[in-house]
């Protein structure tokens, strides 16, 4: 019986990759539901701010990824005991015919997963599409009809052979024992190469997270030149494992709530607007001291006052809020939205929007973090008061202005080789070693940078870039002599266009993003005596 066991999970494991791989390409041509996917919905819906926090401090861009993995193991386990269960049961396995075996290897799978994916479709409050329960039961078919006919493909036998099924309680003898335990570790190598096989493309290819920050820059003149972060590698945070796929052309977005004219309105239409071309950097809200989930791109909209004008905004009216196809949903006070520099962007560095940024529509507003600035929006509010959107529903910023911050990106590493030269007084340094980074306060500005050297005990102004826009960071660049080898402290602060200083109180990014200088912790290392530099 423990043969007949093991031989049912690593098949069922086999057929269970293969019901994965069909689910997802429903998931993603048909629109269908995709189980971990949705199981990782549920737990962010179900997971405290401050949790999400932590995790995602921890882990950055991958933590939704690592709830995903999660949610795509526990499926494959769930097939793999469905196999286990369902070859120990001999009653099924041993009567009937190929088709009454095929109903109940697709049957009671399905009966499971049904019940799991409604407890899980009634839990979460977002989706990454419209989902209702007619589309949830038959996304689940054609899975579990390719779970049933593989089970069927590797047991192989018909009604007339129930002997291969029982072969640890009553085995063959000789060569034809040998051939058939043989088959059987093939069947479970093939069934654990599969598994493999989809976890690892799930996981590596097709979720893939980009780095933005990539490799450290060599010097400030290759980092300055990432002044605009290209679309590929601008950082991506939101609710979904997979961004939505939204239709462009049967797209439509409503304006409506306190307005004298509700709108609606096609992508054509809202392209046929003025519109705008402006730079702007986005930060998450998550993101740590010296993280890189901030990035800038040059955005092309309509201002959203145009739009709300045109409605006809009634007096009462001083919140709008932002609503997206996936059921995210935030508002922005009227304030925000009716400053020139707020955009309904369609395009993104001069390209359409990309779908995992928010194709065909996404506001910008500046001044206020990522999260205020929803993506694949199809209707915009106006309300009265103020409005509890999805994230602060769960305990973040409602405010979410931006904190005034600053990094350390050059040098990157924990250790710079500094050449010195030899003489009566002592060590005397050759050369320079620079200092580099970025600087960011919203719609603030930055007007000076200040690096220490010495763990914040001094300070020297550093040079600093023209930004692109009043909505930019800015670079920011200083050199540097270290008198002698030795651990060094260096520490970045920075200046904001109103004259406050950035605090140095750490805190943690929930609730209002974290605050805080970026220290950096190095140690340099002589080259020989009397090298040049």
């Amino acid at each position: 019986m423990a043969s007949n066991t093991t031989r049912g999970f690593l098949v069922g494991l086999g057929g269970g990759a293969l019901a994965v791989a069909i689910s997802y390409v429903v998931r993603i041509f048909l629109g269908g539901v995709f189980l971990p996917e949705l199981a990782a919905q549920t737990l962010f819906t179900l997971t405290p701010g401050a949790i999400e926090s932590q995790a995602v401090e921890s882990l950055q861009s991958l933590a939704k990824y690592s709830a995903f993995a999660g949610g795509l193991i526990v499926n494959l386990l769930l097939y793999g005991t469905f196999g286990a269960l369902l070859y120990r049961a001999k009653s099924i396995s041993q009567q009937g015919g190929r088709l009454e075996r095929f109903v109940s290897f697709t049957l009671l799978p399905y009966i499971i997963l049904a019940t799991v994916g409604v407890l899980l479709l009634f839990t979460t409050a977002i989706q990454s599409s419209p989902v209702s329960l007619p589309v949830l039961l038959l996304s689940l078919v054609p899975p579990q009809l390719a779970f049933g006919a593989t089970l069927i493909w590797f047991n192989s036998v018909g009604p007339t052979k129930p002997t291969e099924l029982c072969e640890a309680t009553n085995p063959p003898k000789g060569k034809k024992k040998f051939d058939r335990r043989r088959r059987l570790f093939i069947q479970a190598g093939v069934a654990s190469a599969v598994g493999a096989a989809i976890l690892v493309y799930g996981v590596g290819f097709l979720l893939n997270p980009a780095n933005p920050a990539g490799n450290t820059p060599a010097n400030p003149s290759a980092l300055f030149a990432q002044n605009v972060t290209t679309n590929g590698n601008f950082y991506r945070v939101d609710v979904n494992i997979f961004p939505p796929t939204v239709d462009g052309s049967g797209w439509h977005l409503q304006v409506y709530g306190l307005v004298n004219s509700p709108l609606t309105l096609t992508l054509d239409q809202i392209q046929q607007m003025s519109f705008y071309d402006q730079y702007n950097t986005l930060e998450c809200v998550s993101n740590t001291i010296g993280g890189d989930l901030i990035s800038t791109a040059q955005w092309r909209g309509v201002r959203l006052k145009d739009v709300l004008n045109q409605a006809g905004l009634q007096p009462s009216a001083d919140y709008i809020v932002f609503r997206a196809v996936d059921g995210y949903d935030v508002a922005i006070p009227l304030e925000r939205a009716m400053l020139d520099g707020t955009l309904l962007a369609f395009e993104m560095n001069g390209a359409p929007l990309p779908t995992e940024h928010g194709y065909p529509l996404r506001a910008i507003v500046p001044g206020l973090y990522g999260m205020m600035n929803a993506k694949w929006i199809t209707s915009i509010e106006a309300v009265s008061g103020p409005y509890q959107g999805y994230w602060q529903a769960r305990g973040w910023t409602s405010n979410a202005e931006y904190q005034t911050g600053s990094e350390i990106v050059i040098p990157g590493n924990a250790q710079v080789t500094q050449r010195f030269g030899i003489d009566g007084s002592g060590n005397i340094p050759f050369g320079t070693t620079p200092i580099a980074g970025i600087a960011y306060a919203g719609d603030r500005g930055i007007s000076k940078v200040e690096v220490s050297t010495d763990g914040g005990n001094t300070w020297t102004q550093a040079s600093t870039t023209e930004p692109l826009s009043a909505y930019t960071w800015v670079f920011w660049s200083a050199q540097w002599n270290p008198p002698a080898t030795g651990s060094y402290k260096l520490v970045v602060r920075a200046t904001d266009g109103t004259g406050a200083v950035q605090t140095a109180v750490v805190t943690n990014p929930f609730p209002d993003g974290a605050t805080g200088y970026h220290v950096v912790d190095i140690s340099v290392v002589g080259a020989q005596a009397g090298a040049s530099s």
